[in-house]
């Protein structure tokens, strides 16, 4: 199974992009910049992060700057006030791990430090926020905030009166608890504008002596709630345009956009303002690139030979090279090298059969995949494969042998048309044995595009239905029954009785391959009543329509052997004769049939008929002659 995590195995070709990014960083040379990730849910967002996050890694320089990455997830503190104060305190942590080692720029960190705790407690609002802008004690809470008011350096009190630097000395805990009591005397009020100022000189000047450039990854922003969002990018303003400052925000632009029509509910805004809200906060907009049939196919290739790998039946060399080679060939393709079936069947190694199977449902797949409703959305496609891997699990111990292309197949239709699915399911009956017909003849029109599909095929969507025909393994002579076992996660599957015995089934099977009367299919038939005679020609009538030709001999076999050992199977196959398209019908055909006295009736009704053949009639009219 593939994990829903991020990765930095570039799978997608996004390294081009995380180069770039990173190059940008490090062109700003301490200028601050903040850069947006956007794209829609699933798209790869997160895993452009961390590589960008790696190339960092690898450019820093010793003594004049170091990168210190912080990624902060606003989903984790989901609630309203929780958000807003958790970017900063996440910051005022790590500079001051940052300057542990430096006593005196340890004390500026925690001047740093205070200052964070101060703003934190200004964004709680009510009696906080009141004794804060006034310097009165207002309610309990008031009156708690003053007496540590030290730590946090209200009413103007020195560096000094921080609990934090006093030591187990008992002369100096004295003095720090009357210097704390001191502060219920008449105090200054606080200036949040002031405060909000000196918070990030503080933090600019301390960047700067540490050598260090900030890079503050903020991620899931398009997971949380609308409050929870905008309460982060304001939080975010507060760190924004530092200097040693980067800010690399990943998250929906239209998000963002829905997200500010909440907060500015009732207030009139335009949709202008919607969209400038996110672009005030962004210097440098980065889209993640889209994918497209030919990186939809290298996803899907590398994904299954990952996959292949862990299952022993892909070399590890091999692997390794394909996942330099794909991504690579991915950065010329648009000077026309694709990602071709023969390209990935190169990777995967020609004698290696199952892996060369997997490359052509690759290839298969992505087009699919990509104009559906699943848009080459890289999570989707991860959890497509998922269910197919899942689906094969389960098939084992139940005794079915089902390979990964038959099932990714059906899964597929499932997933990207649910009403074409459901038809097919609905014709999975007892009366064909689980074989559909009508399935395995549409899987021959499909090839020939100036012919039309049959119902259920040309709803809903024609030109999926097409592509979906053409997909190997073919389905229309296969039991499906299995699949449509396997598939009960996503709709409920009845398959009704089975009333053949296992003398019928062979019977069925053998009418289905005969092309002219022989030993073995006689005692097949005597083997057998007549009974079970006739649902084994009914079945293996239907199972052979996609490959009849109406031109040939053989395609009346079928109907001819069971009804020389049981004449009373007569009336059934004249029935089944009768819906014969008069149009399509050759001479070859005639010879075999005029034989049969139950068909003779049918051959003058064709003779009668304007849109008979002119050779079809001419050889009808010479049996008669003849006779």
């Amino acid at each position: 199974m593939w994990s829903d995590n991020e990765t930095t195995v570039d799978y997608l070709n996004f390294g081009v992009v995380a180069d770039a990014c990173a190059k940008l960083l490090q062109q700003a040379k301490g200028t601050p910049i903040s850069v947006g990730i956007s794209g829609g849910w699933g798209v790869g967002k997160t895993s452009l992060v961390r590589m960008i996050e790696g190339r960092l890694k690898n450019a820093d320089t010793p003594g004049k700057n170091t990168y210190v990455v912080v990624t902060f997830n606003p989903w984790l503190y989901q609630d309203f006030e929780g958000a807003r104060s958790a970017l900063l305190q996440l910051v005022g942590d790590e500079v001051l791990r940052l300057a542990a080692k430096d006593e005196t720029l340890l004390k500026k960190a925690k001047k740093v430090l205070k200052r964070i705790n101060l703003l934190r407690l200004a964004q709680l609002g009510g009696e906080a926020a009141a004794t804060l802008y006034t310097g009165v004690p207002v309610g309990s809470i008031g009156s708690a905030i003053m007496k540590v008011g030290g730590f946090f350096g209200l009413g103007g009190k020195d560096d000094a009166d921080d609990p934090d630097e006093a030591d187990d000395d008992e002369d100096k805990e004295i003095a720090g608890k009357e210097k704390g009591d001191a502060l219920l005397k008449p105090a200054e009020p606080v200036s949040l504008p002031s405060e909000i100022q000196a918070f990030r000189d503080a933090l600019e000047e301390l960047l700067d002596e540490l050598k260090v450039t900030l890079v503050v990854f903020v991620d899931d922003l398009d997971r949380c709630l609308p409050k929870t969002a905008i309460s982060t990018l304001e939080s975010i303003r507060l760190l924004l345009f530092l200097k040693r400052s980067a800010f690399v925000i990943a998250a929906d632009n239209e998000f963002i956009k829905g997200a500010v029509r909440v907060h500015f509910e009732g207030t009139g805004i335009s949709g202008e303002v919607e969209t400038n809200y996110f672009d005030k906060l962004i210097q440098v907009p980065l889209h993640v690139p889209r994918l497209g049939t030919n990186e939809a196919k290298a996803y899907l290739a590398l994904l299954l030979m990952e996959r292949a790998h862990a299952d022993g039946i892909f070399d590890e060399q091999k692997f390794n090279a394909a996942k330099k080679a794909i991504p690579e060939r991915l950065q010329t393709s648009w000077r026309g090298d694709a990602v071709s079936t023969e390209f990935l069947q190169a990777q995967a190694g020609l004698e290696n059969t199952p892996m060369v199977a997997l490359m052509e449902l690759a290839e298969g797949l992505a087009p699919l995949l990509t104009t559906s409703s699943v848009k080459a959305n890289p999570r989707l496609m991860k959890r497509f494969l998922n269910t197919v891997y899942l689906r094969s699990a389960l098939a084992e111990p139940q005794g079915i042998k089902l390979d990964i292309p038959a099932l990714a197949k059906w899964h597929l239709v499932e997933r990207c048309n649910e009403p074409l699915a459901n038809a097919l399911a609905a014709l999975v009956t007892s009366g064909s044995d689980g074989r559909v017909p009508a399935l395995q003849a549409a899987e021959e029109v499909a090839k020939d595009p100036s012919k039309a599909l049959p119902d259920p095929f040309k709803v809903n969507d024609e030109a999926f239905a097409r592509e979906w025909l053409q997909l190997k393994p073919a389905l229309g002579e296969m039991d499906l029954r299995p699949l449509l076992h396997l598939s009960r996660d996503t709709a409920t599957r009845e398959f009704g009785a089975d009333n053949m015995t296992a003398a019928g089934r062979a019977l069925r099977d053998a009418l289905v391959v005969a092309t002219a009367s022989n030993a073995p299919l006689t005692a097949a038939i005597k083997a057998v009543d007549a009974a079970q005679a006739g649902m084994a020609m009914a079945r293996a009538w239907q199972l052979r329509a996609g490959k009849r030709t109406w031109r040939l001999a053989e395609d009346v076999t079928t109907l001819i052997e069971p009804c020389k050992v049981f004449p009373e199977l007569a009336v059934q196959a004249s029935e089944l004769l009768k819906a014969a398209p008069v149009a399509k019908i050759g001479p070859g055909i005639i010879p075999s049939l005029y034989e049969q006295s139950w068909a003779r009736p049918i051959l003058d009704a064709w003779e009668a008929s304007s849109a008979l053949d002119k050779t079809a009639k001419n050889a009808i009219q010479a049996k008669k002659k003849a006779k």
